[in-house]
């Protein structure tokens, strides 16, 4: 599945697409995928042509938040979490910085 989602975002012209693997960090989920889209609108499409893609693909009904305003929207796919945002949104928040604090000490230490 997490195959499936980098290729949605890459179809629907995601930029600035980040995967994170989370095992071992956290139980959430197997892998967090980060990308942005230039406007709520294109957020808020790549959003629905996922959920959408991944119910036709696997019969896998995702959960979905934020999508009224777009400017983040994180859909769960149990396995796959990922955050779609505008570009401004996510540098506030910088998901990746938070999720790669063990991946900095081991970068630091090699």
């Amino acid at each position: 599945m997490h195959a499936a989602v980098l290729r949605s975002l890459d179809d629907d012209q995601a930029v600035e697409v980040v995967s994170i693997p989370l095992a071992g960090k956290s139980s959430i989920a197997d892998h967090m995928v980060i990308a942005s889209g230039r406007s709520t609108r294109q957020v808020a499409s790549m959003a629905n042509k996922l959920a959408d893609r991944l119910k036709q693909d696997y019969g896998k009904l995702v959960r979905i938040e934020g999508l009224p305003t777009a400017d983040w929207v994180l859909i769960d796919a149990d396995d796959v979490i990922v955050h779609l945002f505008r570009p401004e949104v996510r540098s506030f928040y910088n998901l990746e910085r938070m999720w790669a604090f063990g991946d900095e000490k081991a970068a630091a230490a090699g």
